[in-house]
């Protein structure tokens, strides 16, 4: 054990924190989709798996970071954490031409700290200070807070297939003309 100078009381080793809802869990959740991602897109696990991968990591790390800026300036999960703030940056590759995917790494920011944390968001800022969440997230420093972010970020996955897989050929079946991507 360690102790104070002058023999005082003793100091425990600090433990590191398993927060995963912090930066860290939040540019894990996106590398964790990123490569998911890359084999829903691409499932052969050959050269376009991997390019697919790579286009997609660094745009989702970005997103996934770019709500947390507001941690420095202006009101945290509220000022970036809203839904215009989403509009705007899936507006980019429509209008620019540019930072494509980066918008989903925003969604799933959105996502975790929505279903993953108890606080969850502003959704409507600056319309309503109301902060939204599904009760089963838990508080940020958590111990089960990893646990959590695995799990949603499982369920992102899951949705992904989902939309990739099931509802093209379900909307097809409709006759609705589903375009390819």
């Amino acid at each position: 054990p360690l102790r104070e100078k002058g023999g005082g009381k003793r100091l425990s080793p600090r433990r590191p924190s398993v927060r995963a809802m912090d930066k860290r869990g939040h540019v894990l959740n996106a590398v964790l989709l990123a490569i998911g991602l890359g084999y829903i897109l691409e499932p052969a696990g050959d050269v376009a798996t991997f390019r697919t991968i790579a286009a997609v990591f660094v745009p989702l790390i970005l997103g996934a970071l770019f709500p947390d800026v507001d941690t420095h300036f202006g009101k945290h999960r509220k000022t970036l954490h809203n839904l215009f703030v989403l509009a705007v940056v899936l507006a980019y590759p429509i209008y620019f031409d540019n930072l494509q995917w980066v918008w989903l790494g925003v969604l799933s920011h959105y996502v975790l700290d929505v279903l993953g944390t108890t606080r969850g968001l502003a959704l409507f800022y600056p319309l309503w200070d109301t902060e939204y969440n599904v009760p089963l997230g838990v508080p940020v420093s958590s111990d089960y807070s990893q646990a959590m972010m695995l799990a949603v970020t499982a369920f992102e996955l899951a949705v992904a297939a989902l939309l990739v897989y099931v509802v093209p050929p379900v909307l097809t079946d409709l006759g609705v003309q589903v375009p390819v991507l």
